[in-house]
């Protein structure tokens, strides 16, 4: 836990719409908007490298640098990071104004420590469903990350996050406290390939003895010219043949 919030240089938007966004994004700038504590939202931008690596590394508060501008020294707290349609790429961060000794709500990174000992089982793989949980606590206490000793984690074994230890007893956990945070699991392979064979041997349904050279023959008398096998019948519903026309008479 840091007691005191890294500073962050802030320059104030008097520009806005999406044109103005994309050409700031394009110039390495982060757009945002800083609110609440009764005050007029004020939007700004940010150095997005700067932002991004400290946001990152699990940083959520910080004090803002707007040197000669209203809301200097302000602190804030990162609320919502807006993401690009593909959901790779931050394109806007929403701040919130808060003092020191407010409590919030917010999600902290989960950490991992340790080798689980059931990893040591052939087949066995860690499973993380959640990254992150959700805390209650002083803004002043907020932690950039909660570690997770996992190292006695057995086979077939979980963490929950009821389990999970806070960093400080005046923290509260708003994560439902029966949440998988990590848990070690034997995977089982599916055997798929053998399931698709006896599918498609189904589908093709089984043999007929003969089938194969009655299609055969089938197809060389249907060829022009062709002569129709001894004894053969018209098929049902076709005309009859014509009979031939007598030969003309010299």
């Amino acid at each position: 836990m840091k007691k005191e919030a890294v500073k962050i240089k802030t320059a104030v938007r008097t520009k806005h719409g999406s044109r103005y966004s994309q050409r700031l994004r394009a110039e390495g700038r982060m757009p945002g908007v800083v609110y609440g504590h009764k005050q007029d939202p004020v939007s700004v931008d940010f150095d997005a490298k700067e932002l991004l690596g400290l946001v990152r590394g699990g940083q959520k508060v910080f004090t803002l640098d707007m040197t000669g501008a209203k809301g200097e020294g302000q602190m804030v707290l990162i609320r919502d990071v807006q993401f690009d349609y593909l959901g790779n790429n931050p394109v806007h961060v929403d701040f919130a104004r808060v003092d020191a000794n407010e409590r919030v709500h917010t999600k902290v990174r989960i950490e991992l420590k340790g080798d689980a000992k059931g990893l040591k089982t052939a087949g066995a793989i860690l499973v993380h469903p959640f990254s992150e949980i959700e805390i209650e606590c002083r803004v002043i206490d907020l932690p950039e990350y909660i570690t997770v000793e996992i190292a006695d984690l057995d086979l077939n074994e979980q963490i929950t996050a009821g389990e999970v230890k806070l960093p400080s007893a005046d923290m509260k956990l708003i994560t439902d406290t029966h949440s998988v945070v990590a848990q070690i699991v034997e995977a089982k392979e599916e055997v798929v390939a053998e399931a698709t064979t006896v599918a498609a041997a189904g589908a093709a349904g089984p043999e007929v003895i003969g089938e194969k050279e009655r299609l055969e023959k089938a197809a060389a008398d249907a060829k022009p010219g062709a002569k129709p096998a001894a004894g053969a019948k018209p098929a049902a519903g076709a005309p009859a043949a014509k009979a031939a026309a007598p030969a003309a008479k010299k």
